[in-house]
């Protein structure tokens, strides 16, 4: 893994799957793009095209139905497809890490025999019930509540900003809720709430600024009552699990960002070539060239930080510190590209059917999910023992 950190150069399984789901992105992604972020709809036959592909099985092992990948193919195929459309990039990352990840790291034999096959194969996808109206960067303040009734679990409360929470297709919701108390201290556990289940209601989903063929509910769980089984993971270390997805899941929104930020490269190379002003295309002109240039650095930096990070985690080394570092960088780099590139292109980067002016709605919600930028400066400095 860490062989081509310094050389660039993929081993070959990694750059073919990379290739493929590129070709992917172009052919069958970016034609449709443009029409379900005007639509705000849910790009159905894009996610089957993904399944088809086995992406939403790749990190896990084939005894689940997964490809027998690893985590970093997973980040590999997010950069492909965030280079063209974010919202399908989240869709999958959201139902990768956050969705059928919980229940392998940390689910029971019969948990994982129940639940991997569909989530991997991506005829059904999971969602990650963890922020709340009042409990965003504090997790910790999570009001929702679960309280043990004989054989079952009795949950009410709401959680907010949910990905892939609402589709045809979504089946779980792994939801932390307040459990009891351990020394005054709230006892926070991760359950897992099929979505038939009666009293959860996936409300109508938000009007948002981008992603919006990316799927986003708020949740309500009024008397929601499942079996006391289908507690994921010991009692009392829902916060912490949740706190080690998370982690994970800042490498795969890196790869996500750098992704858009190479997009944005890629789109502004192409039009400053192509658009000419005073008689000569504008990527003659130094002012133009350079903008490119530092957009091209920032994507680098941020494709070596996510690398990097993917590298320590797979060979089982710390690698917070890592991941914040990659998650800051690599959102910062996809947000200034995205308004870099939009300059660039000038009256037509402010058209909704630019890639560029997508990615410029788009790309401010990497600088907030998954733990804000603030966030990420304090792991750092808590990792550097300040």
């Amino acid at each position: 893994m860490t062989d081509f950190l310094s050389t660039g150069t993929l081993p070959d399984e990694y750059r073919e799957l990379a290739l493929t789901v590129r070709d992917f992105a172009n052919q069958v992604v970016a034609p449709v793009a443009a029409k379900h972020d005007a639509e705000h709809s849910f790009p159905y036959e894009v996610v089957k095209g993904m399944a088809d592909m086995g992406l939403f099985g790749l990190p896990f092992p084939e005894e689940f139905g997964g490809m027998g990948g690893d985590y970093f193919a997973l980040c590999l195929a997010l950069e492909e497809l965030g280079k063209v459309d974010q919202s399908v990039a989240i869709t999958l990352e959201a139902g990768v890490s956050l969705g059928a990840m919980p229940v392998y790291r940390f689910g029971n034999d019969k948990q994982k025999q129940e639940w991997l096959p569909q989530l991997t194969s991506g005829r059904a996808l999971a969602a990650f019930g963890l922020t709340e109206p009042g409990a965003g960067s504090d997790a910790g303040g999570t009001r929702t509540t679960a309280v043990l009734d004989g054989d079952s679990w009795i949950i009410n409360g709401s959680k907010q900003f949910i990905t892939n929470s609402g589709t045809d297709i979504t089946r779980l919701v792994t939801v932390t809720a307040v459990t009891g108390t351990t020394e005054g201290k709230k006892e926070i556990s991760t359950i897992l709430v099929p979505t038939d289940t009666p009293g959860f209601v996936a409300e109508p989903a938000y009007n948002k600024v981008g992603w919006n063929a990316s799927d986003t509910h708020p949740l309500s769980f009024t008397d929601v009552r499942v079996p006391a089984e289908n507690l994921l993971g010991e009692r009392g270390r829902g916060y912490a699990n949740f706190l080690r997805i998370l982690d994970e899941g800042r490498i795969a929104i890196a790869a996500l960002s750098v992704g858009a930020a190479q997009g944005c490269v890629d789109e502004s190379v192409r039009y400053a070539k192509e658009r000419e002003a005073f008689g000569r295309p504008i990527g003659s002109n130094q002012a133009i060239a350079f903008k490119i240039a530092r957009m091209e650095a920032r994507a680098h930096a941020a494709r070596a930080a996510y690398y990097d990070a993917a590298a320590l985690m797979l060979t089982g080394k710390p690698f917070k510190k890592q991941a914040a570092i990659a998650k800051l960088v690599a959102s910062e780099a996809a947000m200034d590209n995205a308004r870099d590139a939009t300059q660039i292109f000038g009256g037509y980067g402010f058209m909704n059917e630019y890639a560029v002016a997508r990615h410029y709605r788009d790309s401010k919600i990497l600088e907030i999910g998954e733990g804000t930028t603030e966030v990420q400066l304090m792991l750092i400095g808590r990792e550097l023992g300040l």
